[in-house]
């Protein structure tokens, strides 16, 4: 016992570096189906993010080093604003099915990303990088941090700000939130930038901690297991916090297995499988009506 949790808490850097893009990623989407709209795009607008901000840091590394770091960040938050538009658009103002304009904006990502690394680098993926995001004390990342205080920022928000409650509102009633005088529209827009913006700065700090580069696999499903984790954490700030650590704490274990004496006897592929077979059983048994937003993936009708 003693020797596996040791081995774990050799683990924990690790588990807070795969954690930390999952949860920035699920508590935009989080918000988004709290202001009623289902963000479906999550995978493809980390797509984005992570090539935006692989792209940033090879082209300023040479001058900035690890200073680009945090340029490279804010470019990849940016991309996925940008790109969350479309969503915003095709399910807000034209009313789209909001699963299938989301299915739609990750195919974009698949072929765009790809595109565009032609474009820029004459392959399909971006110039490995030199130096990365660098870790602080302990290992741990700065995404880390990052992801503590876009969760604390959120619940504070949501839960303790009269914005908050306007926006839950368009999520649960909003026919009632519009007779308050609030503007649902409005309000659908931000939720959705704001949760696009969460998912480019996702894939930006995915990119910048696991990998040396960009690649069409380098998000690899995180962003389902994202939504998954605003299912299974019913919606609410904790629940996603203890569901996406979960969730990558599965998918390290596939990595680290080796350290663990008393697990070598399961092969590595039962692991690897093992966050993608949790997301599929959680979103069957925890995405009940009962928890989510009564007025989610329904578009909204004036008067």
């Amino acid at each position: 016992m003693n020797s596996f949790l040791y081995a774990l808490l050799g683990m924990l850097p690790s588990i807070l570096m795969i954690v930390a893009p999952i949860l920035i990623a699920a508590i935009g989407g989080m918000i988004c189906e709290r202001a009623g709209v289902v963000n479906i795009a999550l995978e493809g607008l980390m797509a984005f993010g992570a090539m935006a901000a692989a792209t940033s840091h090879r082209l300023l590394e040479v001058q900035f080093g690890v200073f680009s770091v945090p340029f490279a960040l804010l470019m990849a938050a940016i991309v996925g604003a940008v790109f969350s538009l479309i969503h915003a658009y095709a399910s807000i103002t034209l009313k789209a099915d909001q699963v299938i304009s989301g299915t739609g904006l990750n195919l974009l990502s698949t072929g765009a990303t790809v595109f565009l690394c032609q474009i820029i680098f004459r392959q399909e993926r971006t110039e490995p990088f030199k130096l990365g995001m660098m870790p602080w004390l302990g290992g741990i990342y700065p995404t880390a941090f990052i992801a503590l205080a876009v969760l604390v920022v959120s619940w504070f928000v949501l839960y303790k700000r009269p914005w908050g409650l306007r926006l839950r509102s368009c999520g649960e009633h909003p026919q009632a939130a519009a007779s308050a005088g609030i503007n649902v529209i409005r309000y659908r827009y931000t939720a959705v930038l704001i949760s696009g913006l969460l998912a480019g700065l996702a894939g930006g700090c995915l990119v910048l901690t696991q990998t040396i580069q960009y690649m069409v696999t380098t998000i690899n499903g995180k962003g389902f297991i994202a939504l998954a984790a605003v299912s299974f954490g019913r919606w609410l700030p904790l629940g996603v916090l203890g569901s996406s650590l979960l969730f990558g704490t599965s998918a390290a274990l596939a990595v680290y297995i080796i350290n663990f004496e008393s697990l070598k006897f399961l092969p590595s592929e039962f692991f690897s499988l093992l966050p993608y077979a949790i997301t599929l059983i959680t979103l069957v048994f925890f995405s009940g009506k009962d928890y989510a937003p009564r007025a989610s993936g329904q578009p909204y009708e004036k008067g």
